[in-house]
């Protein structure tokens, strides 16, 4: 039986997929991500595989991570991790929603893009430790607009419960070819001014 078919049969398991970019590290979100407390969380909504990619100098620590999570069997969650993927990251996205899962990722503009293309629901977590941050403004106007979960490392818990939320609430959203979404775009705004600050 081929891969694809045994897809097929089997419903994926929940996963939730954690990305921190390929430019910076973000330390502080891998281990925010393997805090007791949100491992409890995701094992009782239901998630089966947490899947990190955690960048290059990142699998140090995500086997310690690893190592240390007590009581895995209880939680049930699978632990996978990978530094980059020479054919980004899209694949990823499209594997958590379409295991109802989620992703929780750096505020780089270019991955929130990349994760809302795909309607996936998305925790962005701004990275407190860059200057000059513009991350912030942008998951919070986004998360104002409802288009994601803003998190921060010290309430994951409380976005992956958003998150779930959100995910019920978008099954009620217009599609994106109807006449609701051809009006006014005021995300193609924010982006737009979110990608002016590269000048």
């Amino acid at each position: 039986m081929s891969h694809h078919d045994a897809e097929e049969n089997k419903v994926s398991p929940k996963v939730c997929f954690v990305t921190i970019g390929a430019t910076a590290a973000f330390d502080t979100l891998i281990r925010a991500c393997f805090k007791p407390d949100f491992l409890k969380e995701l094992s009782k909504q239901g998630y089966e595989c947490l899947q990190v990619q955690y960048g290059r100098d990142g699998k140090i620590l995500f086997d310690q991570l690893v190592a240390q999570v007590p009581n895995k069997e209880e939680l049930g969650l699978l632990f996978d991790g990978f530094d980059f993927d020479a054919d980004g990251l899209t694949d990823y996205f499209v594997h958590a929603r379409e295991s109802e899962g989620v992703v929780i990722s750096h505020a780089g503009s270019g991955t929130i893009l990349d994760v809302m293309r795909i309607s996936a629901a998305l925790v962005v977590v701004p990275n407190p430790e860059l200057l000059d941050n513009h991350q912030v403004e942008l998951a919070a106007e986004l998360a104002r607009q409802g288009y994601v979960v803003h998190g921060n490392l010290d309430n994951l818990v409380n976005a992956i419960t958003d998150a779930e939320a959100v995910k019920q609430r978008r099954k009620q959203w217009p599609p994106v070819n109807s006449d609701v979404s051809q009006r006014a775009n005021p995300l193609a705004d924010v982006m737009e001014e979110e990608m002016g600050y590269l000048d």
